[in-house]
């Protein structure tokens, strides 16, 4: 005699409410998810340490506004993308469930334009600089 079909999980009702339904996707495809989602907060937590060392590092280089300006640029860079890297991760993983195109990477091009805000500042600096 056959052994009767295993039964799916049951998923709690908060994952039921943050997922919103539909068909688990092929596992693969989670994990890739879930392996871009942990890239976008390695990268959160460079910029972190980014900014904590130019405020601790950065002295004798930059006047303390100035210091105190990129710091906080990139640590809001930093908060800015672990934020929205959850964000991405639910919305791309409820798209997969619900048969749906995946959004548009909104992410990338904010974290472009805050590394060039930040490089741009720097540069400027550099080269306005007293040798």
């Amino acid at each position: 005699m056959a052994a009767p079909p295993e039964k799916p999980p049951r998923r709690g009702s908060l994952s039921r409410w943050l997922l919103g339904g539909g068909t688990d996707p092929d596992p693969r495809f989670t994990l890739a998810n879930e392996r871009t989602f942990l890239a976008w907060i390695r990268t959160s937590l460079a910029l972190l340490a980014g900014g904590i060392a130019v405020e601790a590092f950065t002295v004798d280089l930059f006047d303390p506004l100035l210091r105190k300006t990129i710091a906080i640029l990139l640590l809001l860079l930093a908060m800015l993308i672990a934020a929205a890297a959850s964000g991405r991760w639910l919305t791309v993983e409820r798209a997969m469930r619900h048969g749906l195109p995946l959004p548009l990477p909104l992410l990338a091009p904010v974290l472009a334009l805050g590394a060039t805000l930040v490089a741009v500042v720097v540069v400027v600096v550099v080269i306005l600089r007293p040798a």
